[in-house]
């Protein structure tokens, strides 16, 4: 008989209950990557907050969306920092703005956040100016307090963004993330975080440094920006999905990959279940913009649409978990579901 590891018992929870990953926070409703945003997150239900993670200047991670925050901050309004503005290129593609490792952590704090999509949210941009940029340690540390409030236990689903970037400017991030984690006391398969990344040797390298559950990011089109495999598309056929379940717990597929538009689902999902791999798309939002048409509530593209009967949908396909800016509305159609769920 086989012995049940604490990964196994971790999978079959998982497997059981689709877990609401917040992304970014309550980003539909604050500005994300906000103390404020991840706070509202888990109010509303959220089982994980997530930090896509970032390096300042002095070697410490912050949540932004991207390591450039000109849409993100209000950076260019400090003409203290006029002299900061640079083109770099990031993983082949060039931008022009304020990048995180160009600032201590230190001047971070003196910028304020901004939403990134006003057109759609305007009501989130009134909170413009309100908030700092928050540190891995302080969300941490608030995943923690809440826990202890709330009697269930709240992750963090932290995302490494840009890791080859940041390796090639001298700031490697995956000793260090490690090392963090474990000093909160993070280190097995029964923590609850899950490590996600776009990359695939940047897992590789993870899997090797922690026992926390991987998950391997994958969209529709193109492929990992550190070339580990040709596309996205090759990952997922049943040799490249085994090829991922010897380094990761789980995938993390744009939604589009399950189910396109209106069009009835693929069997990413059954196939990565064979392949042993959990499944976790993203993202759920409620605007119609991002919405199939028959889900749509209008023309307006920031109105709001039929955003659970979506969720329910993905459930029912058999998903283990999922992305959405609107954790209420997530929690939500998971109660409403037929599946038994585990906080």
């Amino acid at each position: 008989m086989g012995v049940t590891t604490m990964q196994d018992k971790a999978m079959a929870k998982d497997h059981s209950a689709p877990i609401i990953i917040a992304h970014r926070g309550a980003s539909g409703l604050r500005p994300e990557h906000t103390i404020a945003s991840y706070t509202l997150a888990i109010e509303q239900g959220a089982d994980f907050i997530e930090p896509d993670l970032v390096l300042t200047r002095d070697n410490v991670f912050v949540a932004r969306h991207e390591n450039d925050i000109t849409g993100t901050t209000d950076v260019a309004t400090h003409p203290e920092f006029a002299d900061r503005k640079k083109v770099k290129v990031i993983d082949g593609e060039s931008h022009s703005g304020w990048f995180t490792e160009d600032f201590t952590l230190a001047e971070l704090k003196t910028l304020r956040a901004k939403e990134r999509l006003p057109q759609l949210r305007p009501d989130n941009a009134k909170y413009d100016g309100q908030f700092e940029i928050p540190t891995l340690a302080e969300i941490i540390a608030l995943a923690k307090a809440r826990s202890k409030t709330t009697g269930r236990t709240i992750g963090i689903y932290p995302e490494t963004k840009h890791p080859s970037y940041f390796a090639s400017i001298g700031l490697p991030m995956e000793e260090k993330l490690a090392t963090e984690l474990k000093a909160a006391g993070w280190g097995g398969a029964d923590a609850p975080v899950f490590i996600q990344s776009f990359e695939v040797d940047n897992l590789k390298r993870l899997h090797k440094l922690t026992g926390i559950r991987l998950i391997q990011l994958m969209d529709a089109a193109g492929g990992p920006a550190d070339k580990a495999v040709a596309s996205y598309k090759e990952m997922v056929t049943p040799a490249g999905l085994k090829a991922v379940a010897a380094y990761a717990y789980g995938i993390g597929p744009s939604k589009a990959m399950i189910r396109n538009g209106d069009a009835a689902p693929s069997s990413l999902i059954a196939d990565a279940h064979r392949a042993g791999l959990r499944v976790h798309p993203w993202t759920f939002r409620a605007e119609n913009f991002f919405l199939p048409p028959s889900l749509k509530n209008g023309v307006n593209p920031a109105t709001h649409g039929r955003l659970s009967d979506e969720i329910a949908l993905y459930i029912n396909d058999g998903v283990d978990g999922f992305f959405t800016d609107f954790p209420q509305i997530g929690a939500e159609a998971r109660d409403a579901s037929k599946r038994p769920h585990q906080p």
